[in-house]
């Protein structure tokens, strides 16, 4: 995204747009989890129940004393339709992990590649051609596909200890030093100094409207709103974390590695003469492959770097798919393998349209897009969006404001300041992307 849009610019836009925008509908979501201690679907219904009820005062007169009781509007079953926004990213979340299971069986198909030296001095011919004929070949996708499908469900059925926790402590520290040591590696470089400027320099000049909304869009991707996964690890959460501090190193944390990994691709980008403006599969799959062929050490460089693309990848899809394996387990009292292994086969079975759209059925189009693109616009332009300024009104005009000051536990002044940003702002910053989404 930010060879896309602009360098520096970008990055400006994009942590302006997690701090003022994501942020505050973060808070939100993981208060909506921590709340309902449930799957999105249940916590919703149950706080959108419980925000229809008010207090009545009566006179009891057999007791003679004053009692206070709950009692629901009339029209409380209204409420309950916003059960719908947790379905909604129950299903986004799926068809998500459909195609991003696909981008990571590239990414465990490279990691072998650069370890065989297949990048040793390559040219950019050469670079498509590998890149070519792997996503041609519908065995070899449907392969890679299998198993990294595999491999998330097998972490998630083991639970959240045996299984997410497990896995996380061990995935994101090799993240952590993966990221450090090929840093430390790009800061060597002769464009380093290139690289650093193209990130952290903003031309203003390079500030549109179509810019500042792929920031905000791309802040919440990154951040995962409007999918349900916030909610899941929300009712994860004890009762004494403090949802503001928790969410806000998480945004940092986010951030922080997005901006790192930046700073490992855009000195090598610059060092090997490369067009930095290439997005997408382009400059990962394409371009940064005849940089690692180029430099002393190459395979190795290349291999960690996969291996850092998998496992990011990897934790990511536990979070895509954990809501809907946490719906199945409350709703159908199924084990969590059980759970594990349907909606593993459901979002695998929905993959096989996005491989395929890379090959056979190619020219199969609606709207002008191939199954993948169409499911990539569905999600991030639509659903996402829609999730995330569903969230905003629902916690800033349904929930009543007592429930919300208890969990947050803000002080007037700070809270206030959050309510204005989920009631105001990020409603109206999330529909121009809506708008801007479907016009696009």
């Amino acid at each position: 995204m930010v060879s896309e849009s602009g360098g520096g610019a970008f990055v400006l836009l994009y942590i302006l747009s997690v701090i003022l925008i994501a942020l505050p509908i973060m808070l939100a979501e993981v208060f909506i989890g921590r709340h309902g201690k449930q799957n999105p679907v249940a916590s919703l219904r149950y706080l959108s129940n419980e925000s229809s009820c008010f207090d009545v005062t009566e006179i009891d007169a057999d007791l003679k004393r004053v009692k206070t009781k709950k009692q629901k509007y009339s029209n409380s079953d209204d409420y309950t339709n916003w059960q719908l926004v947790g379905w909604a990213g129950i299903i986004a979340g799926i068809l998500i992990l459909s195609f991003y299971s696909v981008i990571a069986g590239w990414t465990m198909s490279y990691i072998l590649k650069a370890g065989s030296g297949a990048f040793n001095l390559i040219d950019l011919d050469g670079s498509k051609q590998i890149f070519t004929n792997l996503v041609s070949d519908p065995e070899k996708l449907l392969a890679w596909h299998t198993i990294f499908m595999f491999i998330t469900c097998y972490i998630v059925s083991q639970g959240v200890k045996g299984g997410l926790e497990k896995a996380v402590k061990f995935l994101i520290p090799g993240l952590f030093l993966l990221l450090i040591g090929l840093a430390v590696y790009s800061s060597t470089l002769d464009g380093f100094s290139d690289g650093i400027k193209y990130m952290f320099v903003p031309d203003l000049s390079k500030i549109t409207s179509g810019v500042v909304l792929s920031a905000i869009g791309m802040a919440f991707f990154s951040l995962s709103i409007g999918m349900g996964s916030l909610m899941i690890y929300g009712s994860y959460l004890s009762d004494d974390a403090s949802i503001a501090e928790v969410t806000t190193l998480v945004a940092f944390a986010d951030t922080f590695v997005a901006i790192l990994a930046g700073i490992i691709i855009f000195p090598i980008v610059f060092t090997y003469n490369l067009d930095p403006s290439t997005a997408g599969p382009g400059l990962i799959f394409e371009t940064l492959p005849i940089a690692f062929g180029a430099m002393p050490g190459g395979d190795i460089i290349a291999t960690l770097f996969f291996i850092l693309l998998f496992f990011a990848a990897i934790t990511s899809s536990i979070s895509l798919i954990e809501p809907a394996i946490s719906f199945m387990i409350e709703n159908y009292s199924i084990s969590r393998g059980e759970a594990s292994i349907k909606m593993g086969m459901l979002t695998w079975l929905v993959g096989l349209g996005t491989i395929l759209s890379f090959n056979l059925i190619a020219d199969y189009k609606l709207f002008g897009m191939n199954f993948f693109s169409l499911l990539d616009a569905l999600t991030s332009k639509v659903m996402l969006p829609l999730g995330g300024l569903m969230m905003a009104i629902f916690v800033g005009y349904i929930v009543k404001k007592n429930i919300v000051m208890d969990e947050l536990r803000f002080s007037s002044i700070v809270f206030n300041f959050w309510l204005l940003l989920i009631r105001y702002v990020a409603p109206i910053a999330v529909t121009l992307i809506f708008a801007h989404g479907l016009l696009s």
